[in-house]
């Protein structure tokens, strides 16, 4: 197994692997938690997935990772730091995917704090952003959980749609002043 990147109370961080794709298969195939990427992916599109974050591992040092429950040691989610196109250049990014029997729980807003953190702490940025859905409340209130504030909004072209994004931010001395 990969070599934890974060710890927190109930959840470790770990790199993704390809012997993860069963359990990413279990994310990412449900039309339920894929509805603000329009629909599941197939069996392509999760290994694409995965290449992908493989590959953001090597360009950057980060992607998503995998979020492992400390108590049963199953996969319930993904993760992490990804560089995103947000207002002519890129922004560092807290993202979180999860399976929904893991939804409303506090894992979500638990590991995106903690990769807020390792943004600031371990990564030195000065400031990082979530862009999610309008119609993603849930994904929003552990944006808001996690100090961030709305600062703008899009719209992404995904599958043939249009999808309006709200632009949450926080930055490092704002961070420290909670």
């Amino acid at each position: 197994m990969n070599e934890m990147i974060l710890e927190t109370e109930r959840l470790v961080l770990r790199k993704l692997e390809q012997g993860d794709f069963d359990e990413v298969c279990k994310l990412l195939q449900d039309p339920v938690v894929m509805y603000a990427y329009e629909g599941a992916f197939s069996d392509q599109e999760v290994q694409a997935w995965l290449d992908k974050m493989f590959q953001r591992y090597e360009d950057d040092g980060f992607a998503l990772w995998a979020v492992i429950e400390k108590s049963n040691g199953e996969l319930i989610g993904q993760c992490g730091i990804t560089y995103q196109e947000y207002n002519g250049g890129r922004v560092l990014e807290v993202g979180y995917l999860f399976r929904q029997e893991f939804w409303h729980k506090g894992f979500a807003t638990e590991a995106a704090i903690a990769c807020k953190e390792y943004a600031f702490q371990v990564l030195n940025f000065d400031e990082v952003y979530s862009i999610i859905r309008d119609s993603n409340v849930a994904s929003q209130n552990v944006a808001r959980r996690n100090g961030m504030i709305e600062v703008d909004t899009l719209v992404k072209h995904y599958r043939g749609v249009e999808m309006p994004h709200i632009v949450f931010r926080v930055s490092r001395e704002n961070n420290l002043k909670k």
